[in-house]
């Protein structure tokens, strides 16, 4: 691939993954163009490395306006939420935003380009069996609006692969955890709150931990060696919730958890959350949706992007530290 004079349009650049993507291009010497809202954070924006524009991934015409003169393209944008006053708005968001790419690459003649999904599109298998690109949920398999909204999202996609021709390559990204999380995220936030000291007790879950520049290197190998169509599941390792609570405290000299909690008990407690949420205007830290989650250890196997992209990952017990050290210079962290 020449990497001179190709421009590679990045959705979601001012985000968690969408900077570390813009980041792992330009370190390759490719030419960034980064599409980012006028409302979005800056703070991953401070030392961009490329050119901005500011729009809408879900307005078709500031999108089709982006993509103009775009090589590759990288959707990375998303609404990443797993409680919102109306569920439903964050599925409505993230099919405009996908329809209005899609149509946008096709339109510019992108020449290729990644979409990222996630593991949320697949079923977790029953007793911790890591899952693989096989387990494709339906929409009424998904627990909760977000995970609803990827799949609907990924068949938009696999449908315009099949039908239009879309060059697109997916990509499925497990637990992405490390620096620049700046909302943070849902696992960011549970990073937080152990570091901090509020979560005296865990739910006997489990999940699968990568860290973010790990995941955002996938997302460039799925450009150059993906198959068009074809989805990679971008994870790294699969550890227990009360082991990464664990390894957070340790990380900031607290005593580690031990208390493990079953869930049926704690839905009057998350309802209470989210009732409280809808007053406050503050996202409830336990919700139904993520109880509801935390019943199937959300275990996968990256063996694909291993095998057909030369994917790696590190350890994910250095993935938390750097989560840690980040939110720690971030002031998130007491």
């Amino acid at each position: 691939m020449s990497q001179d004079s190709d421009i590679v349009l990045v959705t979601g650049v001012s985000g968690f993954v969408g900077s570390a993507v813009a980041r792992v291009l330009a370190a390759q010497g490719r030419q960034v163009r980064g599409l980012v809202r006028a409302s979005s954070p800056r703070t991953n924006l401070q030392d961009f490395p490329g050119t901005l524009v500011e729009g809408d991934a879900r307005d078709p015409e500031a999108m089709l306006s982006a993509a103009q003169g775009a090589r590759y393209l990288f959707h990375v944008a998303a609404d990443y939420r797993i409680w919102a006053p109306d569920p439903e708005e964050i599925v409505r968001n993230n099919l405009a935003s996908t329809r209005a790419v899609m149509e946008a690459a096709l339109a510019a003649g992108v020449e290729r380009l990644v979409y990222t999904s996630s593991v949320a599109t697949l079923k977790p298998q029953p007793g911790g069996v890591p899952a693989n690109e096989s387990h494709a949920a339906t929409p009424e398999q998904a627990a909760g609006a977000y995970k609803r909204s990827k799949v609907v999202a990924e068949r938009l996609v696999e449908q315009m692969v099949a039908e239009r021709g879309l060059p697109a390559v997916i990509v499925n990204p497990s637990t992405p955890i490390g620096p620049r999380d700046v909302r943070p995220t849902p696992t960011g936030r549970i990073i937080v709150e152990a570091a901090n000291g509020g979560m005296p007790a865990f739910i006997d879950s489990g999940l699968n931990l990568a860290h973010v520049d790990d995941v955002a290197a996938g997302h460039v190998l799925a450009l150059e060696r993906g198959v068009i169509g074809q989805r990679y599941i971008l994870g790294g390792q699969d550890v227990q919730l009360g082991a990464m609570i664990g390894a957070v405290a340790r990380a900031v000299g607290r005593k580690p958890p031990t208390v493990s909690l079953p869930r049926t008990p704690l839905f009057p407690l998350a309802y209470a959350n989210e009732a409280l949420a809808r007053i406050t205007g503050k996202d409830p830290f336990l919700t139904v949706d993520s109880l509801k989650m935390a019943k199937h250890k959300m275990f996968f196997s990256s063996g694909r992007a291993e095998a057909e992209l030369g994917y790696t990952s590190r350890p994910w017990e250095e993935a938390v530290a750097d989560a840690v050290a980040w939110f720690r210079g971030a002031g998130m962290i007491r």
